[in-house]
């Protein structure tokens, strides 16, 4: 199976973890914010109890040192946090790494870290958090997977089921959803189509 899957939902509870483990998701990124070490640990602790003897992935958001302490494969950081991680530890842990850019300088950062996948965002207007950054578009998607080549390429940031076909053929490896999920009146059959759609390009 390859990491992340096509369709990778980011999420902010165990309750969504959860939720998503038993429609078979094959990956999924836990994003709490604005926890302390403590509550970081448990949160992730208790994620991956969930997934636990699934087929599906836990990528833990930013919460380095409790995803090494909690036993976690997977890990996601920002630039800042980035900056911020011990990357020596990261790998010695043998955690995999995904990076968000936004821009040349945060790519050519996230580059030097060597990660596993590279995430680029916001692809469309997104209203779940702030952004400095203006949508990318979908042409940015063929600029900056020709930059990384094999590395997969994640698209972010207020992308729907319907715009799927064309981000892929544009070049994303995966697809990374948040608001098309989490704030669907039916979440579970949009999930079922994202699967759908992840099984047919298998």
């Amino acid at each position: 199976m390859p990491y992340p899957d096509p369709f990778y939902p980011v999420v902010d509870s165990v309750k969504w973890v959860e939720r998503l483990t038993k429609l078979g998701v094959g990956t999924i990124q836990l994003r709490a914010k604005e926890l302390d070490d403590a509550e970081a640990l448990q949160i992730v602790s208790d994620a991956l109890a969930v997934t636990k003897g699934t087929g599906t992935k836990l990528v833990v958001n930013d919460y380095w040192r409790a995803a090494i302490v909690a036993g976690a494969e997977h890990l996601h950081l920002g630039q800042e946090d980035l900056a911020g991680a011990d990357l020596g530890e990261i790998r010695k842990a043998r955690l995999t790494l995904g990076v968000s850019t936004h821009d040349d300088a945060e790519l050519a950062t996230a580059l030097a870290a060597k990660p596993d996948y590279v995430a680029l965002g916001p692809i469309f207007f997104t209203t779940l958090k702030s952004m400095r950054f203006e949508p990318q578009g979908i042409p940015k998607i063929t600029e900056w997977k020709k930059r990384i080549g094999s590395i997969p390429l994640v698209a972010i940031g207020g992308i729907k089921f319907e715009h799927a076909a064309e981000i892929f053929a544009a070049g994303a490896d995966s697809i990374a959803v948040v608001s098309d999920v989490t704030q669907n009146a039916d979440p579970d059959a949009r999930v079922r189509q994202w699967l759908g759609l992840r099984a047919e390009a298998a």
